[in-house]
């Protein structure tokens, strides 16, 4: 009996981008907008772009280029098209009715990323959140819009079923995933606040998707993180231990990757996620210094660090795929507090990354050099234990220590 193995044919669909001014990067924007397509199991077969001044409201595009694309639908067998901008429930309605083909928007391609990589109970619970919400506010007016998405790209998650029921039971779904949030935050919180008894330092991983964060994560703690040149690899985040060359631990913890046009309802659902680097200590921001456009992502990093609320916290910023790179480009990022150039995969620059952390942890201590009493030893015993001790002499009239502590432990240091 021979057997045969049938490869699953890629769903086709054309790109449509509007470039609304000339500095908008359209054509950066719809090659990243082609690999989201890729990792979602699709293929571009073609890119539309339109220059107006602003969105058609109720076709996206104007009616030449809905003739434009229609006619690369014919020649490439597409059977559906992506735009590169979140559309309205009207948009999305007429320009199945004027193409008739499967009309979707980076937001639900990403959301069907994300679906697919889940893995643990909070990820999918924010999955299905954001997907919910997003469907919600799609439901006015798209009639049979809704019942076209039978397979492919943007089906996965809730499912059909869920697609098609009303608004009430919508509402009634997102208020219970919600509440299992909440005690997924409170577990997360309960976890912040022992990191925060037992003083660890913090360091969050963030960067655009696919500068690796994960490989960097995994050459520093072997935390077997999930590796692969796509974009949104890893979505649930991971937090592992690091003992530097010093003797010191801290804890890295690496975050789900930005992109450009995040909708701000999947912003909201990832939240918690994403408020690690609000709880840290130290922002590890990893950028890929091979990418063309690498001081656009910046950028986004930048723009949803400060949707976070995350400003007052030092930030080393490490110019990752050195391997990848033949000479330096002029890459500057002046927020950063250091710069680095690093290869996570090669494992160049990192004896610096690790020097670095050594000084951040050392810029966030009080340093102490004194002289202890032999009947103050306890007192050395909590900087061995919770700061760094560098040295200890024993001499006829106590203990003489140098070291760091941190702030929280100055009374208990320098109190009687």
């Amino acid at each position: 009996m021979n057997a045969y193995q049938t490869e699953q044919e890629k769903e086709k669909v054309v790109l449509v981008g509007v470039c609304l001014q000339e500095s908008d990067d359209t054509e950066g924007s719809l090659r990243e907008l082609a690999e989201l397509v890729k990792t979602a199991g699709g293929e571009p077969a073609g890119m539309v772009i339109q220059n107006r001044t602003q969105l058609h409201p109720g076709t996206y595009v104007g009616k030449g280029k809905i003739e434009e694309i229609r006619e690369l639908l014919w020649e490439t067998e597409a059977s559906g098209i992506v735009c590169d901008d979140e559309l309205s429930p009207a948009q999305l309605r007429n320009l199945e009715e004027e193409l008739d083909v499967k009309v979707m928007d980076r937001t639900l391609v990403i959301l069907d990323i994300f679906a697919a990589r889940a893995s643990t109970r909070e990820g999918k619970l924010q999955v299905e959140l954001a997907q919910l919400r997003d469907r919600a506010a799609r439901l006015t007016g798209l009639g049979r819009s809704l019942s076209r998405l039978g397979g492919g790209i943007g089906t996965r998650g809730p499912g059909e079923k869920k697609l098609e029921t009303d608004r009430r039971l919508i509402r009634e779904r997102i208020s219970r995933l919600k509440q299992e949030l909440q005690d997924v935050v409170r577990h997360r919180e309960v976890t912040r606040s022992q990191r925060s008894k037992n003083h660890a330092f913090v360091a969050a991983i963030v960067g655009y998707t696919n500068a690796g964060k994960s490989t960097l994560l995994n050459t520093l703690t072997h935390a077997g993180v999930l590796e692969e040149d796509q974009l949104f690899a890893t979505l649930d985040p991971t937090t592992r231990s690091l003992t530097l060359p010093g003797g010191q631990q801290i804890l890295l913890t690496d975050t789900v990757g930005f992109i450009r046009k995040l909708p701000h309802h999947l912003i909201q659902a990832f939240k918690s996620t994403l408020e690690e680097a609000k709880y840290a200590d130290l922002i590890l921001h990893v950028a890929d210094a091979s990418s063309p456009d690498v001081d656009s992502h910046i950028h986004t990093v930048y723009e949803t660090l400060d949707q976070l609320g995350v400003m007052d916290k030092p930030v080393v910023t490490l110019f990752n795929k050195q391997d990848l790179v033949d000479k330096r480009h002029t890459i500057r990022d002046l927020r950063a507090e250091k710069t680095l150039w690093i290869s996570a995969r090669s494992g160049q620059g990192l004896p610096a990354l690790l020097q670095e952390l050594e000084d951040q942890i050392r810029k966030s201590r009080i340093y102490v050099e004194r002289v202890f009493s032999y009947g103050e030893a306890a007192k050395i015993q909590l900087i061995r234990n919770h700061g760094e001790l560098l040295e200890e002499a024993y001499l006829a009239e106590g203990i003489r220590v140098k070291g760091y502590i941190p702030p929280s432990f100055a009374p208990r240091i320098f109190g009687r």
